[in-house]
C-alpha cells in the first residue's frame, strides 16, 4: 500500500464525486470525521495525516459544517474549483435526499418510544466514533507536553468556562504561534 497521497493530476472529478457521495451516504452524526479520514487518509490515500489534521482544524474553525468544509478544502486541493463543488454535491446530496425523507416521517411518528430509543442508540454511537477517530488523529498529532497543553486550553475555555468557540481557538491559535515561534539559538521551540 502506498504512503504518498495521490496527485491531483491522477484523481477524476467522478472519483471525487463518488467518493463524497458515499461519505454523504453513510457517515452518521458526528462520525462524519471518522468516515472522512478513512475514505481520504486511509482508502484513497489523496492526503496524508497531517494534511487532514490542518484541513479538519480549518473546517472546525470557519462557519459551517466539517464535513462540507472539508469537502470543498479536499476537492479544491484535489481539482481545484470544479473538485470542491462536485465534492461539496456528492457529500450533501445524500443527507439532503434522506433528511427530507426522515423529516417526514419524524413528523408522522417521531414520539414513538421505538424510534426515541434508536435515536439514543445513534448518538451513542456517533460519540463512539467521533472518539475513536480523536485517538487516532491525537496519536499522530500530539507530539508534547505542551500540545497536550493547548488541548487542555480549549477543553476548559469552552467546557468549563464555557467561552465562545471562535474566540478560544484564536486565544488558543495565537498563544501557539507565539509557543512555537522560531529561536534564536537554533531551536524552533520547547520540547518537540
Amino acid at each position: 500500500m502506498n504512503d504518498t497521497p495521490s496527485s491531483p493530476a491522477d484523481v477524476t472529478l467522478g472519483e471525487i464525486f463518488l467518493a463524497f457521495l458515499l461519505i454523504g451516504a453513510t457517515s452518521f452524526g458526528g462520525g462524519v470525521v471518522a468516515y472522512l479520514r478513512s475514505s481520504l487518509v486511509g482508502k484513497h490515500q489523496w492526503i496524508d495525516d497531517p494534511t487532514f489534521v490542518q484541513m479538519l482544524s480549518i473546517s472546525q474553525t470557519l462557519p459551517g459544517l466539517n464535513a462540507t468544509n472539508m469537502a470543498i478544502l479536499v476537492g479544491d486541493r484535489l481539482r481545484g474549483v470544479p473538485g470542491a463543488i462536485v465534492a461539496i454535491v456528492g457529500v450533501c446530496l445524500p443527507g439532503g435526499l434522506i433528511m427530507s425523507a426522515v423529516g417526514v416521517a419524524y413528523g408522522l411518528r417521531g414520539d414513538r418510544p421505538a424510534v426515541t430509543a434508536m435515536l439514543h442508540g445513534i448518538a451513542a454511537a456517533a460519540v463512539g466514533l467521533t472518539l475513536a477517530v480523536t485517538v487516532q488523529i491525537g496519536r499522530k498529532s500530539l507530539q508534547g507536553l505542551s500540545d497536550l497543553g493547548f488541548v487542555a486550553i480549549v477543553v476548559s475555555g469552552v467546557h468549563l468556562l464555557n467561552l465562545s468557540v471562535p474566540y478560544v481557538l484564536f486565544g488558543t491559535g495565537a498563544l501557539a504561534v507565539w509557543w512555537y515561534r522560531p529561536r534564536t539559538g537554533g531551536k524552533e521551540h520547547p520540547e518537540r
